[in-house]
């Protein structure tokens, strides 16, 4: 069997994740591809014996690379075609119908920020606009009918989002969690050190890291670093330089490997005021970190409160504050939590387990 997955992100959590599973596909000696700009992945991917095809569609309007991109996919035909972002998603649903015998799988690995109210937990992150009504609920309906699509969603949350509010059939969403490899993320043993909080991820509106500053300064043992980058950059370099966070906050930018990181902290902070499921979250929990985290969209599916993490509300710094002291004050309970958060990866959010069930996907897409 060939899969082909499309990808139009050089950077961020959708691409990660078809990295990891072009890897698992290869692993189970599937011919396993990807089309897209080349990434930090990449030379790991290829390492692994799967095949990159170095093609861009840069924007929406991009007609020379869309070409392109369509002819390399018409020349692979694949037996299944798994588009992993939503312009990828767009160009073969759209596209769907020309590649014969192909199935189509789409991922819906987010929701667009000014709907992201409408998924269970998540808050709005962004002022709603016209349009959205019109690309992300009606006009995924008729893509995802037209490209005669199946639909995976990584989370209950955006599952229930898909079905009440796109309005596609519950027969063609399937749940699939996204999983991480656990022996590249395992446990280390704790950093010496004041104690340490990871954030990782864009350094964007929705991911309200300012929430996390406030929240630090109130809590002076401890350390954050911040790995990521993004738009909000200047502003973050700006409010750490500030007296009460100087000299605490580390602002590593974007890494190629995040694997490293996460051997430097004692647990890991994500602030969100939306998400679906994860990967940095799941990375972490994979590696033994406890998590302190806003129950938003499919968290609180994976994170247990009081378990493998706290969970507290969006925009919460004092609650926000409140767990993170609560960790820092307490090694033994950091242990334990990190500890159980390590074994709920096990149990349930691996790469094996997330290969297992997308090939499911694909077989009944396929028929």
């Amino acid at each position: 069997m060939r899969v082909v997955q499309l990808l139009t992100q050089e950077v961020g959590g959708p691409v990660d994740h078809a990295v990891d599973v072009a890897v698992g596909l290869a692993a189970r000696g599937i011919d396993s591809h990807l089309v897209g700009p080349a990434s930090a992945g990449t030379d790991r991917a290829r390492a692994a014996g799967v095949t990159w095809h170095d093609l861009a569609m840069r924007h929406k309007t991009d007609a020379s690379g869309g070409i392109a991109v369509a002819r390399r996919l018409r020349d692979l035909a694949p037996d299944v075609l798994h588009l992993q972002d939503r312009r990828a998603g767009w160009v073969g649903r759209g596209l769907g119908r020309t590649f014969g015998g192909a199935a189509v799988v789409y991922t819906l690995h987010g929701v667009a920020d000014g709907l992201s109210d409408l998924v269970p937990g998540n808050t709005r992150a962004a002022p709603r606009r016209r349009r959205d009504h019109l690309y992300y609920l009606t006009g995924e309906r008729a893509v995802t009918r037209w490209g005669r699509a199946r639909v995976v969603v990584p989370s209950g949350a955006v599952a229930r989002f898909a079905t009440d509010h796109i309005g596609l059939d519950p027969s063609i969403v399937d749940v699939v969690p996204n999983g991480v490899d656990e022996q590249r993320f395992r446990p280390s043993a704790p950093p010496a050190g004041p104690t340490t909080a990871l954030w990782l991820g864009v350094l964007t509106e929705v991911k309200r890291l300012d929430t996390l500053l406030d929240a630090a300064e109130d809590v002076p043992d401890l350390r954050l670093l911040v790995v990521g980058d993004g738009p909000l950059r200047d502003q973050v370099v700006r409010r750490v330089a500030g007296a009460a966070l100087a000299g605490r906050v580390d602002l590593r930018g974007r890494v190629a490997d995040p694997v490293p990181v996460f051997a430097e902290a004692h647990l890991f902070a994500l602030t969100s005021a939306a998400e679906n499921c994860p990967l940095a979250m799941l990375q972490a929990m994979s590696a033994g970190l406890p998590v302190v985290s806003t129950a938003v969209g499919g968290i609180p599916e994976v994170v247990r409160d009081g378990t493998d993490g706290v969970l507290v509300g969006v925009d919460d710094s004092a609650g926000l504050a409140a767990g993170l002291r609560r960790l820092t004050d307490d090694p033994a309970l950091r242990s334990a939590m990190g500890a159980s958060a390590r074994a709920r990866i096990l149990d349930g959010y691996t790469l094996d387990q997330c290969v297992d069930s997308l090939l499911a996907v694909y077989a009944k897409a396929r028929r």
